[in-house]
């Protein structure tokens, strides 16, 4: 396929994914949400081979085709040919930035449909009628919508302990359009999304990826020759013997090098940007609709702050005939004089023309409402969902699946755990009173993920089969002073279940007889 003709087929394809909107009304329905899920993944392998179509034809080093036409010597260059050289580079180095967008904006579609799939396979599961086997969405679809045992007909379940939150779907940039929906947000969206991605892309203690060495040796002629090798990292304790295994005991180390890589919690950066977007509008459209209900509670007039606001957006973006467009300094002061007049008017100005303190103190304590509480709803929910994610999910199933968070590591260390330590105390009690969002402040919780790593390599070699939802809420019980109800609530479990799974915990943290003890002793080898 000709480079221009993918290009334009790409551009066309996320033309018509940007003009398809997504509503979630009726996902509860199965017809409606066997419908999204279909959707969604013959879309994420259409958009998979777009991308295999653009890697084999080097979309991904566009550039290197600019370095062919180089000029010849100096002194054999007509001034023409100068020319002529500028138009060509000019021309490739537009096709190559064409290939570098379009890649970039499939990738981040890519990666967009990855979250919303593994949301959707998060949210629900269908029984057969018959056997009353149970199947992923996944599983259903690549069986042909039919049981192994021959039934056809399905029962929809919507998996309430699971760790999921579907609503940030239609919020995605599926399209790849992730630069426009940045450049869309209101200052606060900004510091959100700012605070989300740091969240995101907190980075673990450094680990050695590879070792570069240079190294100087005899070969078989008695000649010294000098050469730049590359190791793995399962030679960074013994490099030496490696390398004078290969080439010999007289070899020389002349220089040495460890590569280190810093993987982030969510290790791909557009996986992270779609994360980050979508919880943020998300977030907005929550504010959105609660903003007005807090204010009224905070604010000694709600009604004083909405007339100061509809002055303000009535004049900020007038310009008089009678003053130049290009007189700024004349527009601003006129604009402000009608913005005084008005405020005169309905007696928000004393008689030397300073705002009353009552106005002044409404429009502070909304200012900081805005920077303290809205600002960081969207990182409280986030991190929220990760650290449910880790506590109720086992280490086996992180590794095959990473579910609503692609890319996602299976285990953190204490430098990426750090994050948790934020609990947004105040943004939770919001949530909790004015929306339906499930949520306890849970206070460290980089503890809390440390015991459940600790325990998970504590049960590795283990038969036993737990309830992962009710053993990450079994171990907040026995590890914080957080009621058994409360808990139960946020992870939409019975206390039943966690109390067996609290016993479970208590049997293999303290083995109590003999063959319990023994039995522990053969899972640690």
């Amino acid at each position: 396929m000709e480079e221009s003709v993918l290009v334009n087929k790409a551009e066309k394809y996320l033309r018509e994914i940007s003009n398809d909107s997504i509503s979630l009304d009726n996902i509860d329905d199965f017809d409606d949400f066997k419908s999204l899920y279909f959707k969604l993944d013959d879309r994420l392998n259409h958009l998979q081979k777009l991308k295999d179509d653009m890697d084999a034809q080097g979309y991904t080093t566009p550039f290197t085709s600019l370095s062919r036409y180089g000029t010849k010597a100096v002194s054999e260059v007509t001034l023409d040919e100068v020319g002529e050289n500028s138009r060509h580079n000019q021309i490739f180095r537009m096709k190559a930035n064409a290939k570098k967008n379009i890649l970039d904006r499939v990738k981040s579609a890519i990666d967009s449909h990855k979250i919303a799939i593994g949301n959707l396979k998060q949210f629900g599961y269908v029984k057969c009628d018959s056997c009353y086997k149970k199947y992923s969405i996944e599983e259903y679809k690549k069986t042909g919508s039919k049981c192994s045992c021959g039934c056809k007909s399905f029962t929809f379940k919507i998996n309430k302990g699971a760790t999921h939150r579907i609503e940030i779907i239609p919020f995605l940039p599926l399209s790849g359009n992730y630069m426009v929906l940045m450049s869309n947000f209101s200052s606060y969206g900004r510091e959100a999304l700012k605070r989300v991605l740091a969240i995101l892309k907190q980075e673990r203690k450094g680990v050695v990826k590879t070792i570069s060495l240079v190294i100087r040796f005899k070969d078989e002629n008695n000649r010294i020759i000098r050469k730049n090798i590359t190791l793995d990292s399962e030679y960074v304790a013994n490099y030496e013997e490696e390398v004078r295994r290969i080439y010999g005991p007289r070899v020389r180390i002349e220089a040495l090098r460890f590569h280190r890589t810093k993987p982030a919690i969510i290790d791909d950066k557009h996986a992270r940007t779609a994360l980050a977007i979508a919880y943020v509008r998300y977030c907005e459209n929550i504010i959105l609709n609660i903003k007005d209900d807090i204010l009224k509670r905070r604010l000694s007039d709600f009604k004083r702050i909405n007339n100061y606001d509809d002055i303000i957006s009535e004049f900020e973006n007038q310009s008089p005939e009678f003053i130049d467009r290009y007189d700024v300094d004349a527009i601003e002061a006129w604009r402000k004089a009608q913005i005084n007049n008005k405020l005169k008017e309905l007696n928000y100005l004393d008689k030397f023309g300073n705002m009353k303190r009552a106005l002044k103190r409404d429009l502070k304590v909304r200012d900081n409402i805005y920077r303290s509480t809205f600002v960081n709803i969207s990182s409280a929910l986030i991190i929220w969902d990760i650290f449910r994610y880790y506590m109720t999910t086992s280490f086996n199933s992180r590794r095959i699946d990473s579910g609503p968070f692609p890319y996602i590591r299976v285990e953190l260390d204490r430098e990426q755990r750090k994050v948790f330590q934020t609990t947004y105390t105040k943004v939770i009690e919001i949530l909790n009173d004015f929306t339906d969002i499930k949520i306890i402040p849970v206070y460290e919780m980089d503890l809390l993920l440390y015991e459940k790593f600790k325990f998970e390599k504590q049960i590795k070699n283990s038969n036993i089969k737990f309830n992962h939802v009710a053993l990450g809420a079994g171990l907040i019980y026995e590890n914080s002073d957080i009621e058994l109800e409360e808990i139960s609530n946020a992870f939409n479990i019975n206390e039943s279940k966690i109390k067996k799974e609290i016993k479970n915990i208590d049997n293999i943290k303290n083995p109590k007889s003999d063959k319990s003890k023994k039995f522990l002793d053969l899972i640690k080898k």
